[in-house]
């Protein structure tokens, strides 16, 4: 026997690799998990639960209200855009206890740092950014006030201290 005989026919359409057997892909699984778990962080960073604080329209209207009520304002300068604004209000404003406290005490009137129509007000109040919150007689003049994302009991803490 010499060498050609040992050797088998080539065929061109044969895979010369060994046939890999079908493995649990890492990867998509990994990517998946990701993508899940990132949008549940992003849906819990900003969902907002609604609240039944009754919020005055804007400055002007809250003013009034607590002209007429002899109740003290309470200022929440907030956005959309800002995180430890959502946070407060998962937190702090959706509370039962917080709701109940606000509507009884004080006339409270939210803020959008956002909007141009309230550049007036913000600079009446020093207000760089948000959040900020601020209790104010019913003039307006500010008795106390805090700046950025507050805890429920820091924030009823706040509240009873102010008025």
């Amino acid at each position: 026997m010499n060498d050609q005989d040992s050797e088998l026919p080539f065929d061109e359409t044969m895979d010369s690799s060994p046939t890999r057997k079908p493995r649990f892909h890492f990867w998509r699984c990994f990517w998946l998990t990701f993508l899940v778990v990132s949008l549940g962080y992003a849906w819990h960073c900003f969902y907002v639960p609604a609240n039944e604080i009754a919020w005055a329209k804007d400055y002007a209207s809250a003013k009034r209200q607590a002209a007429k009520a002899d109740k003290p304002i309470l200022l929440s300068f907030t956005a959309n855009w800002c995180v430890p604004c959502r946070v407060m209000k998962r937190q702090v404003w959706a509370d039962s206890q917080v709701m109940k406290l606000v509507n009884a005490e004080f006339v409270p009137v939210a803020i959008d740092v956002g909007d141009p129509k309230n550049a007036e007000v913000m600079d009446a109040y020093n207000i760089q950014g948000p959040p900020v919150t601020i209790v104010c007689n019913s003039q307006g003049k500010a008795l106390d006030w805090r700046a950025g994302g507050i805890s429920k009991p820091v924030f009823l803490e706040f509240l009873d201290s102010s008025h």
